[in-house]
């Protein structure tokens, strides 16, 4: 059993917003579901009943009522939920109109800026208008190549009021990045700023623009919003138009919230792309609102006074997801630059003087946060800080301990996970449950989440892939230009026949805690035995002296061996003393089978832009094979470091 770090206050947990639901689906169905498992249970047992209460109980703005839950309660994929409905994702989540604070912008070295709710409606409004004068209908599709700041965020509401279909990724792309995605896509509009700083550095970001506009010929208006200057010179760039010259209407235009399908799109997200052309997802805007609701006032317990921040690009689901939480009438804090600019308290500097009460971030963020030696908790006050979200990657043991050590001592820390796919989670936070090292505290309401053996069958406490059994509303729609279905079949259904397989390990235990394990796509498979890369790494990065590392299998004389690639502290150098304490250590904390056959010294890691280690890549690299779409990755260049090694060809 792992130890237990947190429990929430009893008051808190009796008045969190997830115990009000469970004693309001009680006496809704006359039931006695005591804790959080037996409501679990009941949502995925029961879940026609759990969803159609949910969109009750949390008060969906809609015109038309819904005439079926859904079409058929076993169908996956191509289940529909809630036909009939009519609906627009922007009006619910532009519900509030009163001068409390909606967005904070803070960009990197700037004061922070804010927009009220009454401001942000009128904003959105004025763009929408500009855009339906430009000829913008349900259905189009608009691209944003842009930071994460304000103009993304009434952007993509003016183009879901309409009923277009937004698509964004960051500027950190480049520009064949953004060519992968975009071209498939087919955009009317582009938004896109002149330039970003990152890391006390100008960025300008024109030329870029001026490239890709020549290869999307289907962008019939470039808007540019002013970053770097106030009048950047945009005569080389096909069809632009500075972004207050769009929008320039007189009095305030009324906001027509065009009334939509449930299922009606909403979003196109993509997959990271490291190992071929980004797959394009489409997210449906009834699917995306229902389970947001039910992720940020259920397992986050987000209320109105909430000030939420997820540090994020708009290239990630999270920022979707941090979104979201305008439906709540809660403030959003947007940031955009480099979170250890000035230096790594940058963000935690940002939560203290905002009053941050939900502060989100990945794992990778946390890990360097403790090997910079950071003591955020000794810093700054955080008073207002309740609880800190975990994503991109497993959250290991070290990372759990160095919040509550360093961070804050009595604070919910909640790593989720989900991903791109389903735009939201299958496991994550709840306020009412413990917090546990190395765990994740729940499989979410209605997802009928489960660890799958090598035979299909539901395991506890072994380790299997990631099922979930039932549809849920925010599964994708489809993929785009995914004709037959056929691509979005074999991404999630060859596995396990009308079963979701998500394409993660995973361990649930007895208590309904979840522990991640690392992608069973980079799995690693000596002697025939399957081992998740995770667990190495809980092992490896814990040792002194290791700043990082990567563990990848390579085909070996008819079976496969494993290499583990470290990255050292300083001017430490790979020895036979740490080879053998990397050795030792592994062999003792896992297993024999998981002891690498190789250990070599690298100088960088890559990862995706998201912050993911990218073990396929690295794979096919020292297998000789190519690697394409580089430019989802945050340092390509890292891929270079692994080619050739005559150390792997004996």
């Amino acid at each position: 059993m792992t130890a237990q770090l947190w429990a929430p206050d009893p008051d808190d947990a009796t008045n969190s917003q997830i115990e009000q639901f469970r004693r309001y689906i009680n006496k809704s169905f006359n039931l006695n579901c005591t804790d959080y498992a037996q409501l679990h249970d009941w949502s995925v047992n029961h879940h026609t009943e759990f969803w159609s209460t949910w969109w009750e109980y949390s008060q969906i703005i809609y015109s038309t009522n819904y005439t079926s839950v859904i079409d058929d309660p076993v169908k996956m994929p191509g289940a529909i939920w809630f036909q009939g409905a009519r609906l627009n994702f922007a009006e619910n989540l532009l519900l509030y109109h009163d001068e409390r604070t909606a967005i904070v912008f803070q960009g990197e070295g700037r004061k922070p800026h804010t927009i009220s709710y009454q401001q942000l409606y009128q904003r959105v409004a004025k763009l929408a208008t500009a855009m339906r004068l430009a000829g913008v209908l349900p259905g189009d599709r608009i691209a944003g190549f842009v930071p994460n700041m304000p103009v993304a965020v009434i952007a993509m509401l003016a183009s879901a009021s309409i009923g277009a279909i937004w698509s964004s990724c960051s500027p950190d792309f480049g520009t064949k990045g953004a060519l992968d995605r975009f071209k498939q896509i087919e955009p009317k509009i582009l938004f896109a700023v002149d330039g970003y700083f990152y890391n006390g550095k100008k960025f300008n970001f024109l030329e870029k623009i001026r490239e890709i506009i020549k290869e999307l010929p289907s962008v019939e208006k470039v808007v540019i919003n002013p970053y770097l200057s106030h009048s950047p010179d945009l005569t080389a760039i096909l069809n632009s138009i500075n972004y207050s010259d769009f929008v320039t209407i007189g009095k305030i235009p009324e906001l027509v919230f065009e009334q939509l399908p449930f299922d009606h799109p909403l979003y196109i997200m993509y997959s990271s792309g490291t190992t071929g052309l980004p797959k394009s997802i489409v997210h449906s805007a009834g699917g995306t609102l229902i389970q947001h609701l039910k992720e940020l006032r259920l397992h986050t317990d987000l209320r109105r006074n909430d000030t939420i921040f997820y540090y994020t690009t708009c290239g990630w689901m999270m920022w979707n997801w941090l979104v979201s939480a305008l439906a709540v009438g809660a403030t959003i804090v947007l940031y955009d630059g480099s979170p250890f600019y000035p230096d790594g308290n940058a963000l935690w500097q940002m939560a203290d003087e905002l009053d941050i009460t939900v502060f989100g971030t990945s794992a990778k963020y946390l890990a360097s946060c403790e090997t910079a030696g950071l003591e955020p908790g000794k810093l700054f006050k955080l008073d207002q800080l309740r609880a800190i979200l975990s994503t991109g990657s497993p959250l290991s043991n070290e990372s759990f301990d160095y919040v509550y050590r360093s961070i804050k001592d009595d604070i919910m820390l909640s790593s989720i996970a989900g991903g791109t796919d389903i735009i939201s989670c299958f496991v994550l936070g709840n306020p009412t449950l413990p917090v546990h090292r190395g765990e994740i505290q729940c499989r979410g309401l209605g997802m009928d989440v489960a660890a799958f053996d090598d035979s299909g069958q539901p395991v506890i406490g072994l380790r299997g892939e990631l099922v979930c059994r039932k549809p849920f509303p925010s599964m994708p729609i489809n993929f785009w230009n995914d004709h037959d279905g056929s691509k979005y079949h074999n991404a999630y259904f060859n596995s396990f026949p009308g079963i979701w397989h998500h394409g993660d390990y995973i361990i649930i235990s007895e208590r309904g805690g979840v522990m991640m394990l690392g992608r069973s796509d980079a799995t690693l498979n000596p002697g025939g035995v399957r081992i998740g890369t995770s667990e190495i790494y809980r092992v490896v990065e814990q040792i002194p002296g290791i700043n990082d590392s990567l563990v990848v299998g390579q085909k070996w004389q008819g079976d496969e061996r494993v290499i583990l690639f470290v990255k050292l502290e300083g001017s430490l150098t790979l020895d036979d003393k740490l080879i053998a304490v990397l050795k030792q250590t592994i062999r003792a904390d896992c297993s024999p089978r998981h002891v690498p056959a190789k250990i070599l010294t690298v100088a960088d890691i890559p990862y995706t832009i998201n912050g993911k280690k990218v073990e396929i890549a690295v794979k096919n690299i020292i297998a000789g094979q190519a690697v394409t779409n580089r430019d989802a990755l945050a340092n390509p260049e890292a891929l270079e470091l692994y080619r050739d090694l005559p150390e792997l060809t004996v």
